[in-house]
């Protein structure tokens, strides 16, 4: 088996998809899940050759994403097929087609090693998840899809950019080399460091927008809340971790080339900025959809800032990446529960989740706690371990304004959270349910007959939870060693 044939299963089911029949497709999810799944699981313990070695190559990092993009699109399409049955797409051939296409461009993104390669399959991410995001044919949805099509495809453009100035810095350097991250990796400090630092910026800049990094977020609330949940889950937990990857790898660049200090400062500063921006909005937020993108900007500012940290706080970085993934998809999906549920995206029109839906309310609360950082969750080593490398590296002004503004994200988010779960119930409005529950126009209807929890509609949350839960008492010593491996590209060890 060569390495690549971990992206080609889910692009040819992707295209079996669009072409076979309707009902095709859900089967064909899990299918497709499972046997991806297989295949990442071979990759990671046998570490095959790729064919193609000039532009594949397995990497730490790329593996841990690989992993995580496996487990969670099975146990997404899972859901996805309980999901549809309740509320069914008129484009389903395209939802099922473009989530499968989704899974393997993304997996391109974590086995790519040549520079443009990674560009070509972080852009191809963008294709592939615009029609998720307009699946319900509403002028809100074709608004958020225009918004990140553009947006993401302007970031996207300047990454390209980044990525010429970088064959710029080789030919300035006469380094004769391959345009590889680990060729480039081995000759780093040959490059020009003056066209290094103006690649790392445009870098930083471009996949940063896809990563969802402040100032530059702003298609991902918008994106995140008019997407099925399925895709939303695809998107917050999946999606975002790509294009980390691409400034993760330039960031070792960086490093490699003894200009560390540089973009390790380029990342603190937008993730401080992003976890601010965060807890502003997160405060008075009126959906729970958006409250979930929102917490996403939060958390991938976190990941940014503790890879600029380096050594101890990348480590944590690595976990908060891992466990934010776990934690933010079971949050979406049980967030798709509590749209069918209740016909809104609004927050006021909810209220006593506990009484009407009580194994989506377990999910939920459950989701909030270790999103929030607090143990058993995994988030919480991630979280502490960033906090402690700041002071310990002599960043203490950073660190302290991560704890308060931790503090006030916190206690926003358990106001939205009590308020869903225990408040008032809304009062029942005329509303069928053969209104879209996905268009912001809806009228709420909580009635609890509308929406039956199915055993596939929340175990796959538990799955995914109860996987953090787990990674935060024992890990694996591969696991461990290939975070490690990753962490000492970006700043020693810890």
């Amino acid at each position: 088996m060569h390495l690549e044939l971990v992206f080609l299963i889910p692009l040819v089911t992707g295209i079996l998809a669009f072409s076979g029949p309707k009902s095709f497709g859900r089967p064909l999810l899990v299918i497709t899940g499972v046997a991806h799944l297989g295949a990442s699981v071979y990759v990671w313990v046998q570490r095959p050759e790729a064919f193609f070695s000039s532009y594949f190559a397995i990497s730490p990092e790329g593996l841990l994403s690989l992993v995580v993009i496996s487990l969670l699109f099975m146990l997404i399409s899972i859901y996805a097929t309980g999901y549809l049955e309740e509320h069914p797409l008129a484009s389903e051939r395209v939802f099922c087609g473009s989530m499968l296409l989704f899974l393997s461009t993304m997996t391109m993104v974590t086995i790519s090693d040549h520079i443009m390669v990674m560009w070509i399959a972080i852009e191809a991410t963008t294709l592939a998840s615009a029609p998720l995001i307009y699946s319900h044919r509403s002028k809100k949805s074709l608004e958020a899809t225009w918004k990140y099509v553009l947006i993401c495809s302007v970031g996207i453009a300047l990454a390209l950019l980044g990525s010429v100035l970088i064959t710029i810095a080789m030919d300035v350097g006469k380094v004769d080399a391959p345009v590889s991250f680990s060729a480039l990796t081995a000759r780093a400090t040959d490059l020009d460091a003056p066209w290094l630092k103006a690649a790392f910026v445009f870098i930083v800049v471009g996949y940063g927008t896809k990563m969802g990094l402040a100032p530059m977020h702003t298609w991902l609330p918008d994106a995140h809340s008019e997407a099925p949940a399925p895709a939303s889950a695809l998107l917050s937990g999946v999606l975002l971790n790509c294009a980390y990857l691409g400034l993760f790898k330039t960031h070792a660049l960086m490093q490699a080339a003894g200009l560390g200090d540089f973009s390790g400062m380029v990342l603190m500063v937008l993730g401080l900025v992003s976890i601010l921006v965060a807890a502003t909005f997160i405060m008075r937020q009126q959906e729970y959809k958006r409250l979930l993108a929102y917490s996403s900007v939060e958390n991938m500012g976190i990941i940014a800032l503790g890879t600029g940290i380096g050594g101890l706080g990348a480590y944590g970085a690595m976990l908060c990446l891992i466990h934010h993934s776990l934690i933010k998809s079971s949050l979406f999906l049980s967030s798709g529960n509590i749209l069918l549920g209740y016909g809104s995206r609004l927050i006021s029109k909810t209220g006593n989740l506990a009484g009407k839906m009580p194994r989506t309310c377990l999910a939920f609360l459950a989701g909030f706690v270790g999103i929030a950082g607090f143990p058993p969750f995994g988030l919480f080593l991630g979280e502490l371990f960033i906090i402690v490398a700041a002071f310990r590296t002599g960043h203490p002004v950073f660190g302290g304004i991560l704890v308060l503004s931790l503090c006030v994200i916190f206690a926003g988010f358990a106001n939205h959270v009590i308020r869903l779960a225990y408040g008032p119930a809304a009062q029942d409005q005329d509303q069928g349910r053969g209104q879209d529950p996905e268009s912001s126009g809806s009228t709420p209807t909580p009635n609890p007959t509308l929406f039956q929890e199915k055993a596939t509609m929340f175990w796959p949350q538990y799955v995914l939870l109860s996987t953090s839960v787990l990674l935060c008492f024992w890990m694996p010593e591969t696991l461990y060693k290939t975070i490690a491996a990753a962490v000492g590209y970006t700043g020693g060890g810890f």
